[in-house]
């Protein structure tokens, strides 16, 4: 008999839609696993809007006030996909409620936010995991085998970017619903904490810690008319930001990002050079992990597309037949696949919220490098799995 895990969603947003359909996919492609998410609760300030997203996704109820969500009994795992600025007070609240918190990332608006979540989360000792999904496209999974087995060698380069285009008008509201990750009160930071956040993650999971970093950044708008208040006021977030960086293992970093590079919707890639080999991923074409190994003879040596669908290869044991691809929303079945796992090893499930604080580290050390255009040590303290 499966365990039942009642899951408290708050947040009825386009993260909400990804939550959901992992809770609900999870235990069809996972059925060993002795838990089972039961969608239990969901919660958004419109109660039209949380009535209609419960009737959809499946959930037994709504709420209007997550307090009350937190605060009932019937719930066992809190599920954050809120703005950024009210993750920190419903974590907190969470946490001293006892309950399991999944959060989506950044893990917060602030660095002092993030840490004061940090401390409550380990107080009480519940677990938990933050939402960096990309580490679980199988293609980025298989990077990391290659990687921590040596194949790389030592590395000396890894380089990310990811670019979109849909704040280049001027007309672009900030603030409200659709638009908050504009708005600095909201969201914290613009790309750096939006985009480079999945950049950093995935880079120090990849290549380890990252000690300093010396970044510029750039708000090309400089207002925009406010969604709720309807008048036009300063832009306070990063339109775009580029930093490079020395990672603890002595390999140099380079990140770029912005909203501002028409014709990307959603590029997102990174290369990584070592001294046998090379990767390099796309998420354009996830499913594939490019790869060049110099000990190969010169006669066929070159770049391999590697296509990622294998029932050997990380997650794939799970869906289709090889050559038959997967999604984007893959990623969050498989690491709701890897929470429900963790509680039955008691083990914790990767990036947890000390994980998340990291990245933030280095996001704000990504901020005010570029405020003070000076050199900014990061103080990551990196060991995450």
């Amino acid at each position: 008999m499966k365990k039942e895990l009642k899951i408290g969603l708050i947040g009825c947003g386009f993260m909400g839609r990804t939550h959901s359909n992992a809770y609900n996919r999870v235990s069809h492609f996972f059925p060993e696993l002795a838990y089972k998410p039961v969608l239990q609760r969901v919660c958004a300030r419109d109660g039209n809007k949380a009535k209609a997203f419960a009737e959809q996704w499946g959930y037994a109820s709504f709420e209007t006030d997550w307090k009350a969500l937190v605060a009932s009994p019937d719930i066992d795992a809190v599920d954050i996909c809120t703005p950024n600025n009210a993750h920190a007070d419903i974590a907190i609240a969470a946490a001293r409620a006892g309950k399991m918190v999944l959060c989506e990332k950044p893990l917060s608006s602030t660095i002092d936010a993030a840490e004061a979540m940090t401390h409550e989360i380990e107080k009480a000792g519940v677990a938990n995991t933050v939402w960096y999904n990309y580490r679980r496209l199988p293609a980025v999974t298989l990077a990391k085998q290659l990687i921590d087995e040596g194949k790389l060698g030592r590395i000396f380069h890894y380089r990310a970017n990811f670019l979109q285009d849909w704040t280049i008008s001027p007309d672009v509201p900030q603030g409200g619903a659709g638009t908050w990750r504009l708005d600095v009160d909201a969201a914290g930071s613009g790309v750096t904490g939006d985009l480079l956040a999945h950049c950093i993650d995935t880079a120090m999971w990849l290549n380890g810690g990252i000690k300093d970093v010396s970044a510029v950044t750039e708000t090309f708008i400089k207002e925009r008319v406010h969604q709720v208040s309807g008048k036009k006021q300063e832009v306070g977030i990063d339109d775009a930001c580029i930093f490079h960086c020395h990672f603890e293992n002595g390999s140099l970093g380079l990140f770029e990002s912005t909203r501002y590079a028409r014709g990307h919707k959603a590029l997102y890639t990174f290369e990584i050079n070592g001294e046998h080999a090379s990767i390099r991923w796309d998420l354009h074409d996830l499913n594939r992990l490019e790869y060049f190994d110099h000990r190969d003879p010169s006669v066929v040596r070159g770049w391999r597309s590697i296509l990622v669908t294998d029932g050997d290869q990380p997650y794939m044991n799970k869906w289709w037949v090889p050559g038959l691809i997967i999604g984007y929303e893959h990623s969050f079945v498989h690491q709701a696949a890897d929470f429900l796992k963790s509680l039955e090893d008691r083990s914790s499930c990767a990036p947890t919220f000390r994980d998340a604080l990291e990245t933030q580290k280095v996001c704000q050390s990504v901020i005010d490098s570029a405020k003070d255009k000076s050199w900014k040590n990061t103080g990551v303290v990196w060991n995450s799995k």
